[in-house]
């Protein structure tokens, strides 16, 4: 039978209870698939049946079936799991998955509010190399999970007792504009640009005791510059929006590292919002550092953006013009 011939596949769910879940309320997770590929599901009692071009019906039976097997697992299935099982390629055993808590090959970080699983190769490349290095560099555009994901593992390995805090850090940059005086403490001065890392510890951690972390200095959120002076051990430190950094900042940052730590440094060299006629740190570490081994540097695109589609979209239109210019 030639490709892109229309054929048909049935599959059969034993359990209508998760069949009725695999579909989503309103069939919105089958809708969901049929708009990716372009093929017809049909539900009949406990069977799928799907319509569509061979290549298309044979990949939509392993994303259901993967899906399924999710829910056997007593794991939830949304959207974004629809979103990975996509983007993924299947897990193979091979010599780059014997860290124990990849179980075989699957990549999971658990904190304590969630379960996170990497939704693209890029994103499944990045976890492992934050794990496997002490000093890792994720590099791309908004949207791709860089400092989503290393904040997660952070927590990860703060529970399960590899390192005693965590400490996260921005430069204090404005991006683009000039906000002038800011009234208020220092902390409420800086507490703007530190958001996005708040934001992202409060997916991963109970709010009661992410306070109780900050108080008792076991997270720590700092501008770039406090970090002068300090050698941090037995940490797990983030450096984001390190595009933003001068090479004298990146450099102090770096030459902070203590025993026990892990080091995160993560960037897009596409938005340097400092000065004109400043120079990035983030693209010099890259220069000088890229052939050291224990330093990983991972790298994404336009296509490992895990926000609204039209993000992708936009990213890559002004990639297209800055390529044209």
């Amino acid at each position: 039978m030639t490709a892109g011939t229309l054929t048909q596949a049935i599959l059969e769910f034993p359990d209508n209870r998760l069949l009725i879940e695999l579909c989503g309320e309103f069939d919105r997770n089958l809708t969901d698939i049929e708009a990716r590929t372009g093929v017809q599901i049909l539900r009949r009692g406990n069977q799928l049946a799907i319509h569509g071009p061979e290549e298309a019906q044979a990949a939509v039976s392993e994303v259901l079936q993967s899906l399924y097997q999710r829910l056997e697992q007593g794991r939830p299935v949304g959207r974004g799991d629809i979103d990975r099982e996509f983007r993924v390629a299947p897990e193979e055993e091979d010599a780059d998955s014997q860290l124990e808590m990849f179980e075989g090959g699957k990549v999971e970080i658990k904190t304590r509010k969630k379960l996170i699983e990497p939704r693209t190769d890029a994103q499944k490349a990045y976890v492992r190399s934050l794990y496997q290095n002490e000093m890792c560099f994720g590099i791309g555009p908004a949207g791709t999970g860089k400092t989503y994901l290393a904040v997660a593992v952070g927590v990860n390995m703060l529970i399960t007792g590899a390192v005693d805090k965590i400490i996260l850090c921005r430069p204090a940059v404005e991006a683009g504009e000039r906000l002038g005086f800011l009234p208020g403490t220092q902390e409420e001065k800086v507490d703007p640009y530190m958001q996005p890392l708040y934001d992202a510890l409060n997916d991963f951690l109970p709010g009661k005791q992410l306070a109780r972390m900050r108080e008792e200095k076991i997270v720590e959120i700092a501008p770039l510059a406090f970090m002068r002076g300090r050698t941090l051990s037995n940490a797990f430190v983030v450096l984001d929006e390190a595009q933003n950094a001068t090479t004298m900042q990146m450099k102090m940052f770096l030459t902070r590292l203590g025993e026990g730590s892990r080091m995160v440094i993560t960037g897009d060299r596409t938005q340097v919002d400092l000065p004109r006629g400043v120079f990035s740190g983030l693209q010099d570490a890259e220069r000088l550092l890229s052939n050291i081994e224990k330093i990983g540097f991972n790298y994404f695109s336009a296509k490992d953006v895990v926000r609204h589609p039209l993000v992708a979209a936009i990213i890559e239109a002004y990639e297209k013009d800055a390529e044209a210019g």
